[in-house]
């Protein structure tokens, strides 16, 4: 089924192997992952994820022959979304979130889909969200979580520059703030002084949004403990480039922390 472009939503196209079954959703941005995912997904299906969660994929135009059903419906993959329209994290995000929310979930999860992080945790955000919780973010270096092979300009980006900034903006301590697994309440994300649905969340702008919005309006926010483990050797599995990328997205930190992804008239 195709979906044509809406004010905040892409056009995309909704492959769905099965109806909603769960009350929450896993959300997995990804783009020829290759291999990745699919090591992922067998991850998940061994812990029984897709028990507790329908798990939904959100390709950004994959060409390596990751996405074909024969190769995800056994690996409990509750839907394919196939962004058809520009932008790239965000877009393919800002695509979840609407489809997950016109299906009714209480909650979303999102994670990466190259196999960095312990999809294993995901039945720990549910349960903060049961709590009571809005915005659940993993963390890496909480008591308990496990920070494997981070190449060391990783870490000292994060622990020195981009979580301060984000826990000044937020008003609340975030130890891991780049870290994309995360859980979001419904009740957040239909939130009218929020409004996650928007085209100037293109790229990495919505995760540094979201993750400041939710204690600016009150929400109740928290860490929990997850594991993210890069590879011993080899190409290290990200989309952001040493240079341009990091540079954007200390462009995305500087805005957000002015508020300018606040929604028009919204304080």
């Amino acid at each position: 089924m195709i979906y044509e472009k809406k004010p905040g939503v892409p056009r995309f196209q909704c492959e769905e192997y099965e109806g909603k079954s769960q009350d929450y959703v896993v959300l997995i941005p990804i783009i020829n992952e290759g291999e990745r995912i699919i090591r992922e997904l067998k991850r998940a299906q061994a812990a029984g994820i897709s028990g507790v969660a329908d798990i939904v994929l959100c390709d950004g135009g994959s060409t390596d022959g990751s996405i074909q059903e024969k190769l995800l419906r056994p690996l409990g993959v509750n839907a394919v979304l196939t962004k058809q329209d520009a932008g790239k994290q965000g877009a393919q995000l800002r695509m979840g979130i609407w489809w997950a929310l016109e299906r009714g979930y209480k909650g979303v999860i999102t994670i990466d889909g190259n196999d960095k992080d312990s999809i294993e945790d995901v039945p720990q955000f549910i349960g903060k969200l049961e709590e009571g919780y809005d915005l659940v973010q993993g963390s890496r270096f909480v008591k308990g979580g496990k920070a494997i092979n981070t190449p060391p300009i990783r870490l000292v980006s994060v622990k020195l520059i981009h979580a301060p900034v984000i826990s000044l903006t937020a008003r609340q301590r975030f130890t891991d703030t780049t870290n994309a697994y995360r859980a979001y309440s419904a009740r957040y994300l239909r939130d009218p002084r929020v409004q996650p649905l928007r085209d100037i969340f293109m790229t990495y702008e919505l995760l540094a949004y979201l993750s400041v919005r939710a204690t600016q309006l009150g929400y109740k926010a928290c860490e929990i403990p997850v594991t993210r483990a890069y590879p011993k050797a080899g190409k290290t599995p990200t989309k952001i480039s040493f240079f341009k990328g990091n540079s954007e997205l200390m462009k995305i930190l500087i805005k957000n922390a002015f508020g300018a992804y606040k929604p028009q008239g919204k304080k």
